[in-house]
């Protein structure tokens, strides 16, 4: 894309967490009041220390279709791991590349201290991907 855009520019801010110890029906009630599709799973109810992620995916293929209680079990138990982050210093290109190559939809933003400050989505890129066009063709008609 070429773009000077960073991760920490779209990024979502505002990320659903579940401390360990959450039930799996609990996080599937949240998803769906929040209208989300995944919840990041933390190590303490501060919610800084992302270990791992449950998504739509997940719920069904780990719970549904294995006929299992979600009532019973914690996310930690469910939760898709290791979970691989960005930093929000990081080109929307190298995210876009990162999630294509470990064919992943979402990947939690940390900070210096790998504290939780975000996620990006492919919803996110694909928001901005209008803007993104017009600014590469603003640079080729200077470059005329």
């Amino acid at each position: 894309m070429g773009s000077d855009l960073r991760v920490g520019d779209i990024m979502t801010k505002k990320v659903a967490v579940a401390p360990f110890g959450t039930s799996v029906i609990d996080v599937a009630k949240l998803m769906k009041k929040l209208e989300i599709g995944s919840v990041i799973v933390v190590q303490d109810k501060e919610g800084k220390h992302a270990k791992g992620i449950i998504t739509e995916r997940d719920l069904v293929h780990k719970i549904l279709a294995q006929s299992k209680d979600g009532q019973k079990m914690m996310v930690e138990e469910v939760m898709s791991k290791p979970l691989r982050v960005i930093k929000s210093s990081t080109t929307i290109e190298e995210a876009a590349k990162a999630m294509r190559e470990n064919k992943i939809k979402r990947l939690p933003v940390v900070n210096e201290h790998n504290e939780l400050i975000g996620i990006l989505s492919e919803n996110d890129i694909m928001k901005i991907f209008p803007v993104v066009v017009d600014l590469l063709e603003e640079r080729a008609s200077l470059l005329e």
